[in-house]
């Protein structure tokens, strides 16, 4: 089938990729005319462990191609994917939908016959409807139909979640829509992986509530560490003892500084905007949303106990300010609102990451980037590990900490253990609903 994807950010390039890797004709098309530039180079703009080689795969075979021209690219096609930006809209903290209306009339205008316009950005429900209504103004011969079609894709795991995915859920209104998006996803139906095909207001709410589900299962399990930490419980002992019962699982039970990331903050806002407009208030997102902003503060405090008191004139090490590892994404992450305040309390940080930097440098003012974790520690005062990276899960701690002039270590991932820390040379180690190490 021939299909058209707009937008070339995370979900657009991956899923246009992926979709030639299934056998279709692509055409992804995008407004920059830098980054198409890029892409015809061969140069993936974003970090997914993969992709860059798939890409490549594809536009050999002829399946692939980019451009900033929409019209050539919709003429034509069977099915038209708008993967664009959907970002919290300054103030209400509803999705701005400016882009996904912007690209639907356009992709009206150059219509020349049938075709099923696609919504895979994360919208509000009532959306779709509202797609079909733009593209019937703009075009009124128009034939056409709109579906729902969301994505899971975990950033780092992007390539594996599209080609074995939990569920494809397909949000339609016609049989014909359903018969073009089955053969769309033919391959993975051949292989039994589960298609959900619904309605489009059902489409579009599953993937607003999966994710606060997801938001909420972090956060649950973040307030749970913050009482293990007072009654001298182990959090990871009770994730674990918990997550065993198959009704819970235990996935999304990992205590940390709070989720950040492309979907969870903005998803879980537009939940509760949407619940309030239409009398029915999420007041269980609502509430996740406060404790998540209030678990990133208290780990400041705990980084403020570990400094004695004062950030100002210490040298304190990060490793890691990606939301989360295997990505390059700085979206919302801890790090936005942990490192700032480092910087804010007069601290010389010293930040390591991966794939970081290229955003990093514009987000943290201030900071001096490192090339690894042991020159970071040179005579730092504390050392932070803020993203599980697995450069970081397997350090020297004993090298770390003779390099440091205060050997004290704040692991917000629950990576290493009191005992590890002692071990090493550490008089002090704190970490997250576990037993620290005090001096």
């Amino acid at each position: 089938m021939r299909i058209t994807m707009i937008g070339t950010g995370y979900v657009g390039l991956v899923s246009g990729v992926c979709f030639s890797d299934f056998g279709h004709d692509v055409v992804c098309v995008d407004r920059d005319p830098g980054k198409i530039e890029k892409l015809n180079a061969g140069q993936v703009p974003i970090y997914e462990p993969g992709l860059d080689a798939l890409m490549a795969k594809n536009v050999e075979a002829g399946r692939l191609s980019f451009t900033t021209d929409l019209g050539p690219a919709v003429a034509g096609a069977d099915a038209v994917f708008i993967a664009v930006g959907t970002p919290t809209r300054r103030g209400d903290g509803h999705a701005d939908l400016t882009y996904v209306m912007g690209a639907a009339e356009e992709v009206a205008k150059a219509l020349t016959g049938y075709a099923v316009i696609v919504t895979k950005s994360t919208v509000p429900v009532g959306t779709n409807r509202k797609v079909k209504q733009v593209v019937a103004k703009a075009n009124p011969a128009a034939e056409f139909d709109v579906a729902s079609n969301p994505e899971f894709l975990r950033e780092g795991a992007a390539i594996d979640d599209f080609m074995k995915p939990d569920r494809v859920v397909v949000g339609v209104q016609t049989e014909r829509a359903g018969e073009v998006m089955a053969d769309i996803y033919r391959p993975l139906f051949l292989r039994e992986f589960p298609i959900v095909t619904t309605d489009l207001e059902s489409a579009e709410m599953i993937k607003y509530a999966a994710n606060a589900f997801l938001a909420t299962k972090i956060t649950f399990i973040n307030e749970i560490a913050a009482l293990c930490e007072r009654v001298g419980a182990d959090v990871k002992e009770v994730a674990k003892g918990i997550g065993l019962d198959g009704r819970i699982g235990n996935k999304f039970l990992h205590a940390g500084p709070g989720y950040g990331g492309s979907c969870f903050p903005k998803d879980t806002s537009a939940l509760a905007r949407i619940g309030q407009e239409h009398a029915a208030p999420q007041s269980i997102v609502e509430t996740v949303i406060r404790v998540n902003d209030g678990v990133k503060a208290r780990m400041i405090e705990k980084l403020r106990d570990l400094c004695d008191g004062t950030f100002n004139g210490k040298t304190i090490a990060v490793l890691g300010v990606t939301f989360k590892p295997n990505t390059d994404d700085m979206r919302d992450a801890p790090s936005l609102t942990i490192v700032p305040a480092l910087v804010g309390g007069g601290a010389k940080v010293r930040v390591v990451d991966p794939q970081g930097r290229r955003e990093g440098e514009a987000l943290l003012p201030g900071v001096h980037w490192a090339d690894d974790p042991y020159k970071a520690a040179q005579n730092a005062d504390l050392v932070v590990i803020l993203t599980e990276w697995n450069e970081f899960r397997a350090l020297d701690l004993k090298a770390v900490a003779k390099k440091m002039t205060t050997p004290r270590l704040a692991d917000l991932r629950n990576i290493y253990s009191a005992p590890d820390a002692k071990r090493a040379g550490f008089v002090a180690y704190d970490c997250i609903g576990r037993p620290g190490l005090t001096r």
